[in-house]
């Protein structure tokens, strides 16, 4: 769908600013509002940075866009709104994962466990990894084939 079909479709209004920053998210799909706010004051320094701002905000509510806390403790906004989850990897990389099968088991074992009178509103998973050759991880593969032979 073309940005200013997506754009008028949940309401807004297609402006020259919404176009970009939305372009910005279609190619990064996750970001900080700082590394946001660089990436489009590069292409277009006419927008403000309280523009941005604005223009997060509304598409977060209007449904374009999810944010979440990443690993950092920082905001991340997602271009991704369906329940999804993320892997964060040592190299701050943020990958996506669709699991609905993942999701469904956590969604019965929580069920169990929440209020009659509440209910999952939505279900969010994330991952952190660490470099496995830093030595926190590390398996030796041929120690653990003969411990169990």
């Amino acid at each position: 769908m073309k940005i200013s079909n997506k754009l008028k479709s949940v309401g807004l209004k297609v402006t020259p600013q919404r176009r970009v920053v939305y372009e910005v998210m279609q190619k990064i799909c996750h970001g900080s509002i700082d590394e946001i706010i660089g990436i489009v004051r590069s292409q277009n320094p006419d927008i403000t940075i309280s523009t941005i701002y604005r223009i997060m905000d509304s598409f977060c509510q209007a449904g374009l866009l999810s944010k979440f806390v990443g690993n950092n403790g920082k905001v991340i906004y997602d271009i991704t709104v369906k329940e999804h989850h993320h892997i964060f990897t040592s190299g701050e990389e943020i990958i996506d994962i669709e699991d609905e099968w993942l999701s469904e088991i956590i969604r019965e074992h929580v069920l169990l466990k929440i209020p009659e009178n509440e209910a999952i509103d939505r279900i969010s998973v994330y991952i952190s990894t660490k470099n496995k050759e830093n030595g926190k991880e590390k398996i030796d593969i041929d120690k653990r084939s003969s411990d169990s032979g």
